[in-house]
């Protein structure tokens, strides 16, 4: 999973303005190409990763419930032990109780840590979904600005970045280069608010379960359907 993460932040953090520059040096769209096969190929591991760990704590969610009930049945057990003067039996679901609460921590702790990793995949997704869709958009003007390039004779094989490009006078290429680079901006800070969005929107659902579980195990105490 680290290595997967690892491969996924590499490709997030890709500095997009220098593929765009390798693009126009080499006059070719192989850099820009391999890096969507590889974006795609990275995207469904992350599918994949998430699948399997959002299974990891649906199910460990559930047993956390299970111990809970449990620890409220045992609770209860006890009190009517005492309360029988069975002193014999309340230590022995003293004792199970014990253990279960033992086991709720475990589960606790392997739930927050697996929600916190299923967060992360998501997040990892949605930014890398939308560099996938950025350089998709921009590889056909960025195939035409090559094009003009060559229509206009500009010797790609000497530029040095697409700084250079925009440098020679040619306000056509400008223009095309600039836009690309705006686009390429305002893309990246998009991505960032969505992955924002999805944290705030995966705290007030974990939030809400909790909540949710907390009030129907009340009710359950109260005797209330």
């Amino acid at each position: 999973m680290a290595s997967l993460m690892e491969k996924v932040s590499t490709l997030i953090s890709a500095n997009l303005h220098y593929l765009v520059d390798e693009a126009l040096k080499s006059n070719s769209l192989a850099v820009i190409d391999q890096y969507v096969r590889q974006v795609e190929d990275n995207l469904a591991d992350l599918e994949d990763a998430a699948s399997t760990v959002g299974g990891e704590v649906k199910g460990l969610q559930r047993k956390l419930i299970e111990y809970q009930h449990k620890q409220q049945e045992l609770d209860r057990a006890i009190d009517a032990f005492l309360t029988e003067g069975n002193d014999s039996a309340a230590v022995a679901a003293q004792s199970k109780l014990n253990s279960t609460v033992r086991m709720i921590e475990t589960y606790q702790t392997q739930v927050e840590r697996q929600e916190t990793e299923f967060k992360a995949l998501l997040g990892a997704k949605v930014k890398l979904e939308a560099r996938l869709a950025t350089m998709k958009q921009e590889r056909e003007e960025l195939q035409a600005l090559l094009e003009l390039a060559k229509s206009k004779e500009v010797t790609v094989k000497a530029m040095k970045s697409l700084d250079d490009l925009m440098g020679v006078g040619d306000t056509d290429v400008s223009r095309i280069a600039t836009s690309i680079y705006a686009r390429l901006d305002k893309a990246s800070a998009a991505s960032e608010l969505r992955a924002a969005s999805l944290d705030e929107q995966m705290d007030q659902v974990l939030e809400r379960s909790m909540l949710d579980q907390q009030l129907a195990d009340r009710k359950k105490k109260l005797g209330i359907n």
